[in-house]
């Protein structure tokens, strides 16, 4: 058959072009679905003895702190069919408090399907960190209904470990981090350079001063927290933001909550009050 006819393409050879354009974006879709349901048997770094909890989590009606919703398919891809599934694992012995209040925040904004599995390096997980997520539900549930996935896996890892797109990255690694890709989830970060390093200096100075350092470098952090709380309400700009968070879940997870200084404690209260914070609070009952 003659693919020109008077110097144009043959219209039965468009028209072939066309379902052939049409049968691969219909492949790419099922791969991209096939990719989805696998991942309703199986999670990176598999060898998993249990799945313990999976919960649905659909936007909360009521307001939160956060004013700007993130757009999911500039932050993570576009949406083809396979459900956006982050998958972290974490160790029971130092649980991700500020990932467990920053999963709370994503539920409010986005529909998340919550799963906690087991893996078989771990023994004897408490019965709170198995429930961490929410409440279980049965396994009736549709994949495409959600927009996000929340995979935390308790492993006997060294240091907190996550990941996006399991083929194509490598894995982020320290819940610092971790907690700076989720919170871009929920809000940008502060346009002035300033402040966003402000917001990145508090959150390193909790993860590896208030948890990692020293009794003499707690005391000094809590010095610094209570002359700016001094000054503001919170820690970097005019409302919360992920340097309150981790500082917040860093003092409860230092055991010190109960003796820092007077403006700390206020913020701490502060922080209580917006209701955010109770999967951390319960973690530590």
């Amino acid at each position: 058959m003659p693919m020109y006819q008077n110097g144009e393409i043959d219209p039965a050879v468009k028209a072939l072009e066309a379902r052939q354009d049409e049968i691969m974006r219909k492949l790419y879709e099922l791969k991209a679905a096939v990719e989805g349901l696998a991942k309703t048997v199986t999670t990176p770094d598999a060898d998993l003895d249990l799945t313990v909890s999976s919960s649905l989590s659909s936007p909360s009606p009521s307001s939160t702190t956060f004013k700007s919703t993130a757009d999911l398919d500039t932050l993570l891809g576009k949406d083809l069919g396979a459900l956006r599934d982050i998958v972290i694992n974490a160790n029971p012995a130092r649980p991700p408090l500020t990932l467990l209040v920053l999963h709370g925040l994503l539920c409010q904004r986005y529909r998340v399907l919550s799963t906690v599995h087991v893996h078989s390096s771990v023994s004897g997980v408490p019965p709170q960190l198995l429930s961490c997520l929410g409440p279980r539900h049965a396994d009736s549930y549709v994949r495409q209904r959600f927009q996000l996935g929340f995979t935390l896996i308790w492993k006997d890892v060294p240091k907190l470990q996550m990941k996006f797109s399991v083929q194509n990255m490598c894995p982020i690694e320290g819940e610092a981090n971790v907690a700076r890709f989720f919170y871009r989830l929920l809000a940008p970060y502060p346009s002035d350079p300033a402040l966003a390093t402000l917001v990145d200096s508090w959150v390193d100075t909790a993860f590896f001063q208030l948890v990692e350092g020293s009794a003499k470098e707690r005391a000094t952090v809590l010095r610094a927290l209570n002359a700016s709380l001094g000054r503001d309400p919170w820690l970097a700009g005019p409302e919360l933001s992920l340097a309150d968070i981790a500082c917040y879940c860093c003092v409860l997870q230092g055991g010190s909550a109960s003796s820092v200084p007077a403006n700390v404690q206020r913020w701490l209260k502060a922080c209580e009050n917006l209701g955010h914070f109770s999967p951390a609070e319960l973690l530590l009952q």
